[in-house]
């Protein structure tokens, strides 16, 4: 897939087409934390934007503005997290359980019986070769948890845990009173899309989303494109 690029007074946009849709890749500066969600809409999208275009959001940048985050220091690791996370599964999506600062928050936001409980589910149905039940049993926003990266070209990023954003659904409806845009959050990497919320008035099903970025046409690494825009997709 060729990939053209374009600047603007604000960004650098990518435009992809998949599936007969045009989706604009829309890249920003690094987003710290406390911005508004409002004003990177603003304006980042608002100069692409079109009646009949949905707006797809990382989680992680919400969260980012949520102030939703974890910082490392405040994770005390015990013995679980450094045991247990020997024998876990290197995820090459993200930041994985074999982290034991992430495992440990996990314990810490779903408790220690339910995390034991799913290691040991997981434990047996990798052996008939299922996968993804311990994130399927813990819950508790556990797979959106990203960071700790020690690979990544932000600092920031190696020290701090971002969780899954407060609201969703709510978010998107504000973005839509506030700047006229439909919009979904998605937690979505190279293995899978999940939509996490998304606009009152978006009258599509999650599986039609899904279909629409289901290549994770954005990344998943450091590219600072947190925004994608799908041109007439409601239409």
């Amino acid at each position: 897939m060729e990939i053209g690029n374009s600047e603007n007074l604000n960004n650098e946009v990518f435009y992809k087409e998949y599936n007969n849709f045009e989706r604009i890749i829309i890249k920003t500066h690094f987003v710290n934390i406390g911005e508004s969600y409002i004003d990177l809409v603003n304006t980042y999208v608002l100069p692409h934007f079109e009646q009949g275009d949905i707006l797809f959001i990382s989680e992680k940048v919400i969260s980012m503005c949520q102030k939703n985050i974890v910082e490392k220091k405040d994770v005390k690791l015990g013995f679980f997290a450094k045991f247990l996370s020997r024998f876990a599964s290197s995820n090459s999506s993200g930041i994985g359980m074999d982290e034991p600062y992430k495992l440990q928050l996990a314990i810490n936001l779903a408790g220690l019986p339910l995390v034991l409980f799913a290691c040991l589910c997981s434990a047996i149905t990798k052996l008939f070769g299922k996968k993804g039940v311990f994130y399927q049993i813990v819950g508790h926003g556990v797979s959106e948890i990203d960071g700790f990266y020690s690979h990544s070209a932000f600092e920031l990023y190696h020290d701090i845990a971002i969780l899954s954003p407060i609201e969703p659904g709510k978010v998107c409806d504000e973005i839509y009173e506030s700047c006229g845009i439909k919009s979904v959050i998605v937690d979505a990497n190279d293995f899978g899309v999940k939509v996490l919320g998304k606009a009152q008035n978006l009258e599509k099903d999650d599986f039609e989303l899904i279909s629409m970025i289901k290549d994770n046409p954005a990344g998943q690494d450091d590219q600072l494109t947190p925004f994608t825009l799908i041109k007439h997709a409601s239409l």
